[in-house]
This record gives C-alpha cells, sequence and structure tokens, in this order.
C-alpha cells in the first residue's frame, strides 16, 4: 500500500510538473500579447500623422517580435528539457496561428493586406488542421515541414514589414511586407499541399 501511494504521488507531481512550467508559461504570455499588438494596431489611423502612425506601427511590431522570441525560448526549452505535455503540443501551435491570423486580420482595414489573402491564409491553417486530425485518427503523423517552417518565417517577416509599413531606418518596411506576403502565400499553399500528398502516400501504404 505504502509503494502505491509513493508512485500515486509521483504521478500527480510529474502531471503537475507537465502544466506547470516555463515553456507553458510563455505560451500563455504569447496568448496575452494578441490583444497588445492589436491595440496597438487598431492606434494606426489615416488622419493620424506619419510620424504617430510611424510610432504605434513600431510599438506594435515590437511586441510581435517580442511574442516571436518567446515562442523560440519555450521551444529550446521544451527541447533541452524534454517537456512535451498535452498543453503545450495543442497552445502552442495555436498560440502563433492566433497571433499572426489577428494581426492579418487588423491589417485589412489599413489596406494593408487584402481580405483575400487572408481567407487563403485561414483556409490553409483551417484544412492542414483538419487534416492532422484525421491522421491522428488513424495513428499517422503528419510532422511540420520544412515548407512549413519557411512560411511561419516569411510570414512573421511579412507581417513585421506591414506593421510598420512606413519608410525606417532606409528601408521601405511595406514593400518588404508586400513581396514577403506574396511569398509567405505561395509556400503556404505549397507546403498544404504536401501535407495533403503525405496523407495520402501514408493512406495508401496502410491499405493497399
Amino acid at each position: 500500500m505504502e509503494i502505491y501511494i509513493i508512485s500515486m504521488d509521483s504521478l500527480k507531481s510529474a502531471k503537475k510538473k507537465e502544466y506547470f512550467n516555463l515553456p507553458n508559461y510563455l505560451t500563455l504570455g504569447r496568448i496575452l500579447l494578441i490583444p497588445v499588438v492589436l491595440v496597438l494596431i487598431a492606434k494606426i489611423r489615416p488622419e493620424r500623422s506619419l510620424h504617430d502612425n510611424l510610432v504605434m506601427g513600431i510599438a506594435a511590431a515590437a511586441v510581435f517580435i517580442l511574442a516571436g522570441v518567446s515562442d523560440l525560448i519555450d521551444g529550446y526549452y521544451a527541447r533541452k528539457f524534454n517537456i512535451n505535455g498535452v498543453f503545450g503540443k495543442y497552445f502552442d501551435p495555436l498560440a502563433d496561428k492566433l497571433l499572426i491570423l489577428a494581426v492579418m486580420t487588423m491589417l485589412i482595414p489599413l489596406g494593408r493586406i487584402p481580405a483575400w489573402m487572408v481567407i487563403l491564409f485561414l483556409s490553409r491553417e483551417i484544412s492542414v488542421t483538419a487534416l492532422r486530425g484525421m491522421a491522428a485518427s488513424e495513428q499517422i503523423i503528419l510532422p511540420a515541414d520544412y515548407w512549413g517552417k519557411k512560411k511561419a518565417a516569411t510570414q512573421t517577416l511579412a507581417l513585421i514589414g506591414l506593421m510598420v509599413y512606413y519608410p525606417f531606418l532606409g528601408v521601405d518596411f511595406g514593400r518588404m511586407g508586400d513581396v514577403l506576403l506574396v511569398l509567405s502565400l505561395i509556400i503556404a499553399l505549397g507546403s498544404g499541399v504536401n501535407y495533403v500528398v503525405q496523407f495520402i502516400r501514408a493512406i495508401l501504404e496502410r491499405y493497399r
């Protein structure tokens, strides 16, 4: 009986550490930064001076970058200490998608991103998530592919450019953001097709 109690205590302690750890705190912090970025973008208005809008754009981009850095830190920490809990598995990628799509949506009324592009990005994310769910039900793992990571990187840089938008420190951020956004969309759609191909191949291998 005593051994059973000790093992149960160990199990509870392990479960507690699975939820209460630095990567999960950083993930929650990233989610809490989303409204901060949105408020700063909302302060960018046509009637305000270029200087004021530039300041708000830089501030929004700075918070956005902070959220991105927290993602890198929690990923590094989780790999180093082999932390792979249920919360992080689902909420870490969700936090990234919420941040990206929320910023994109806020940039539509400013005329910096066409609504149809945001719809395509959103459709891609929903489709890939649904496909991964189907794969999981078949005990098939669809790991993040090389192009998915490239998509995330170009998306992040594009949104930083579109938040700052105006020329600053000799860089035309608006032009940079436009070019990277188109590149990101091409990579995103290509990556989505790659997931579909992976899934079909896995199904054919299993049931042929």
